[in-house]
């Protein structure tokens, strides 16, 4: 029983909106419930605060967070990975070198 295993947590897809300090990243999940009277699918979105711990990320990257322990006040989720770069963060990229953060 010397063997720790690592529970796996919740994991989300969703877009970073925004960098608001070091080491964070602000994302975006968007989802669709049906609506319970209607029957129409409605779509929601949520924000969640995620700890990025290269600061790779940028606004409009498509990324992967997975549920962690609490980090801060607000911070529960970590970025596993990065799925695809936004065009923002493209075009930043291009104009100041590589690091457009």
């Amino acid at each position: 029983m010397s063997e720790t295993k690592r529970r796996s947590g919740q994991r989300k897809v969703g877009v970073v909106i925004g960098v608001p300090g070091a080491k964070t990243v602000k994302v975006e999940v968007e989802s669709l419930v049906q609506h319970p009277m209607y029957k129409r699918y409605v779509r929601r979105s949520r924000r969640f605060l995620a700890h990025d711990e290269q600061e790779r990320c940028r606004p409009g990257d498509k990324v992967e967070i997975v549920e962690s322990r609490p980090l801060s006040a607000r911070k529960r989720w970590r970025v596993r990975q990065i799925i695809a770069r936004g065009e923002e963060s493209a075009r930043a990229a291009g104009e100041a070198g590589g690091n457009g953060r």
